[in-house]
């Protein structure tokens, strides 16, 4: 295959698009850390040049579309190619108007309309996307298509209902089974409704599920109680889908470094709004010492987390979105995964909610709470039970002098401003003894303290020697 990629593509990458790029529907199934965005844009950027596709409408959830816009279709499509790229708002103001124009405007370029999947859960939404696909010879870009597994959620029915308007179609997920096989009916059906030779849900159950009736409450339910045929259904999946996991790349880094942006709620705005005004009234007129400009910015990032310490020393939890980002990030990992969060209530808060979803025996935790006793038998189930996947700490505790290598990913939940505890953190699982590259996750709250945090941290500068007289005010 000759193209003039603008970052040339690993090996792995070059096989999935020489098996799909001129395909009308494709699955790419590839590991969180793979590439399987750069794939797809490289993919787009094929068809546009090939004179197949005018338009492409990407659909991501809230804590990527930013990096979609911001960062990899920047990074990965070819220059030569004129583009008009606009991400959609809910609220729109005249300016996001006169943006949204553009994507109608005649031309030769390529129209990219970048949308979270929410946005089709809406009327507003749906409509709008359905006058963009109508308007372009386009493309559907599904990214973590897990996101429409469920068959009864409104924004599965409106995306699937659009279907018939693109050209092509692609599905993108590091995960397409996160709970059971059943997840695949709506993400394939999008695709094409004949990938799987089922037209329906209820008929797809009936090939590849056991099912079993209960009683609750007086009433008779069907309940799934085992799969069946499931190589015949792998069969089925291969035509059309190109699987990969990170042990399967020779030719990736080490070290493979993600964003995963979220926004404040309306309470967290608030409040994070009232303690900045209070952080730089009690800097004016003082001498800014070390310990007292981190206690600004802990206070502030606290508020970030999703929670801040009141007068009286007790923590009160505030609405966030911080912990449902990490959710949808475990439902797209494979294998076992390494969290790492800077304060002791953000653990025990992911514990409860990983407990939740996954079951007691999928995690451990270790922190300062956490007895010898606990930490020696978190380790020993982490390493070497197959349903304990996750191994949730502090890096103050669970930082040094441990080897945790049976995970490939690691995510911070939220860091701290100790460098020697973010790299140490780091090396758990990047260290001998490790067979595969590493991913790291940040989750950072968009245009807050975490932006800088998390850049400082990357760049491997102390952020102590940052924060000091003027400069903590840009900080803040």
């Amino acid at each position: 295959m000759k193209y003039k990629f603008k970052t040339p593509p690993y090996k792995h990458q070059m096989d999935a698009l020489e098996r799909s790029w001129n395909k009308e529907s494709f699955a790419y199934f590839m590991e969180m850390g793979t590439g399987k965005t750069k794939v797809l844009i490289d993919n787009m950027a094929m068809l546009y040049d090939k004179g197949r596709i005018d338009g492409a409408l990407i659909i991501a959830p809230k804590g990527v579309i930013s990096t979609w816009y911001n960062q990899e279709l920047p990074t990965h499509l070819p220059d030569h190619i004129e583009k008009v790229t606009v991400m959609w708002q809910a609220n729109i103001n005249k300016k996001q108007q006169e943006k949204l124009n553009r994507l109608f405007e005649t031309g030769h370029d390529l129209h990219i309309l970048v949308m979270n999947v929410e946005a089709f859960s809406t009327d507003k939404g749906k409509k709008f996307a359905e006058k963009f696909l109508r308007s372009h010879k386009t493309i559907i870009a599904l990214d973590e298509s897990t996101t429409i597994k469920n068959p009864k959620a409104q924004r599965t029915k409106n995306i699937i209902s659009l279907r018939h308007l693109s050209v092509y179609r692609r599905i993108l997920t590091g995960s397409p089974v996160t709970r059971n096989p059943l997840d695949l009916f709506t993400q394939c059906y999008f695709l094409d409704p004949y990938h799987l030779d089922h037209e329906s849900y209820f008929s797809f159950r009936m090939r590849y599920a056991v099912m079993k009736t209960a009683h609750i409450q007086g009433r008779k339910i069907q309940l799934v109680a085992g799969f069946k045929n499931l190589g015949e259904l792998s069969d089925k999946l291969q035509p059309f889908s190109f699987r990969v996991l990170k042990e399967d790349c020779l030719d990736l880094p080490d070290k493979i470094y993600m964003k995963r942006e979220i926004v404040l709620s309306p309470d967290q705005q608030r409040i994070y709004k009232e303690m900045r005004e209070k952080a730089l009234a009690h800097l004016n007129g003082k001498k800014v010492t070390t310990a007292n400009a981190l206690t600004q910015l802990m206070r502030m990032q606290q508020i970030t987390c999703g929670h801040f310490t009141a007068d009286d020393g007790s923590i009160q939890d505030i609405k966030n979105n911080r912990i449902e980002e990490l959710m949808d990030i475990l439902d797209e990992v494979e294998g076992k995964s390494l969290i790492w969060a800077h304060y002791q209530h953000d653990v025990k808060t992911i514990c409860k909610r990983i407990e939740k979803k996954y079951g007691p025996e999928s995690v451990v935790h270790y922190y300062g709470g956490t007895t010898q006793e606990e930490r020696e038998k978190a380790l020993k189930n982490f390493k070497s039970k197959p349903d304990c996947r996750f191994f949730i700490g502090t890096p103050a505790t669970g930082g040094y002098g441990i080897t945790l290598t049976v995970a490939n990913t690691v995510i911070y939940y939220s860091n701290g401003y100790d460098l020697e505890k973010r790299m140490q953190s780091e090396d758990r699982a990047h260290r001998i003894g490790q067979k595969s590259c590493v991913t790291y996750v940040d989750i950072i709250a968009e245009e807050t303290v975490d932006t800088k945090i998390v850049k400082s941290l990357r760049k491997k500068i102390n952020i102590a020697s940052e924060v000091m007289g003027e400069e903590l005010r840009k900080w803040i």
